[in-house]
């Protein structure tokens, strides 16, 4: 089984490399730009703030749907870090504003759903396909799979029972998938860029067959979305140590090389507008909106020891102590745990894994992010 420490610290240069900061997730706005080629874009504007991992495709009619993370205060609510949905009906120009997804009959000791993308299926209904565990990865981060859902309005979605795919001794996060020449296409990648990408195929979206790898190198790391080019040409955009790039393929297993865009930033989603253009919305460097607050002890909190071994300790130093609430997240914002606290509290991490963290404290002095390390 894959060392889960080693794995932390692999998301923590993916992450580096897909939006060029290590601030947290909750910290970066989806950003949108439009070009002729796919190569060369525009100036991006804004898409979604405090938001990450879109998928944005065609679905019925005139309608383009785009679901992503969104980390919509306040924290801990129920749109803190859920998946939610946008729709354009003027081929991606205008967006209507985010909804949360609704899925029901999912297991409730499962993780919430994270890192999704669509599916159209040939009655104008959709499946979503997302990462999730059994309960939480404490002890190994193996047990993440790819799940999915299928829905009718792009709204609410059915839980389908059993994981779709399944690597015993690997985390399977940030799947792509789309049908290209009669098979469905399933991405998924498989660690740090040079690992490359795990690559599977499916005839009916429910159960998938493993295919040869897809090989990278360590510039390039395969997050990210694919798009039909034509009838001879899928690619899939991915991020890089500098660049968003594309590459492509005539039957998804033989690809012709690395061809890189003018923009930087990570998980880009491309799709063909109607006039045969391209839109890309992807992730943008770090721009705080939904949790506000310093990053160093001159909020009033203190966090101690940092790096932590079994422990640490959060204390308010400020002159207005006041109830708080702490809510912890690893790197990929997954929840953690969260507790209340007056002052100072002791909390327990010696179950956790080697890494990067954030606490997220709430009090009636405000918000505060602060950066913890588990190094044991």
């Amino acid at each position: 089984m894959r060392n889960f420490a080693l794995s932390i610290l692999v998301s923590s240069i993916l992450f580096q490399y897909c939006s060029g900061q290590g601030s947290p997730p909750w910290e970066h706005p989806l950003l949108t730009a439009f070009s002729i080629d796919g190569i060369h874009f525009s100036n991006p504007s804004l898409f979604q703030d405090s938001s990450g991992v879109p998928c944005a495709i065609h679905w019925k009619g005139d309608t383009i749907i785009c679901v992503f993370q969104w980390f919509r205060e306040p924290v801990g609510s129920s749109s803190w870090d859920r998946v939610a949905v946008k729709y354009s009906y003027d081929d991606g120009i205008g967006w209507t504003d985010p909804v949360p997804v609704q899925f029901t009959n999912m297991p409730a000791n499962f993780q919430r759903p994270f890192d999704p993308t669509l599916v159209k299926l040939g009655n104008d209904s959709l499946r979503i396909y997302f990462s999730s565990s059994d309960g939480m990865p404490v002890n190994g981060d193996s047990i993440i799979n790819t799940y999915s859902a299928v829905s009718t309005d792009g709204l609410n979605f059915e839980f389908e029972p059993n994981a779709r795919v399944d690597l015993p001794d690997h985390r399977l996060i940030d799947p792509a998938l789309i049908y290209f020449n009669h098979a469905l296409h399933y991405l998924s990648p498989a660690g740090a860029p040079q690992d490359g990408a795990f690559h599977f195929l499916s005839q009916d979206g429910l159960h998938f067959n493993q295919v040869q790898d897809i090989h990278s190198d360590s510039l390039h790391n395969w997050t990210g979305n694919y798009v039909i080019n034509d009838t001879n040409e899928l690619r899939f955009y991915g991020c890089g140590s500098q660049n968003i790039w594309y590459n492509s393929t005539p039957n998804g297993g033989v690809w012709n090389g690395y061809v890189s865009t003018n923009l930087a930033g990570g998980d880009p989603s491309v799709f063909r507008k109607s006039n045969g253009d391209y839109q890309i919305i992807f992730t943008g460097m770090s721009a705080p909106v939904s949790v506000e607050g310093q990053k160093n002890s001159s909020s009033g909190y203190v966090l101690f020891p940092n790096p932590a071994m079994s422990f640490f300790d959060m204390e308010d130093k400020s002159a207005n102590i006041s109830t708080g609430h702490f809510y912890l997240y690893n790197e990929n914002g997954s929840y953690i745990l969260s507790d209340d606290f007056i002052q100072r509290i002791r909390v327990p991490v010696q179950q956790l894994h080697n890494g990067k963290y954030y606490v997220v404290i709430v009090s009636e002095n405000g918000r505060v992010c602060l950066p913890l390390t588990i190094l044991k």
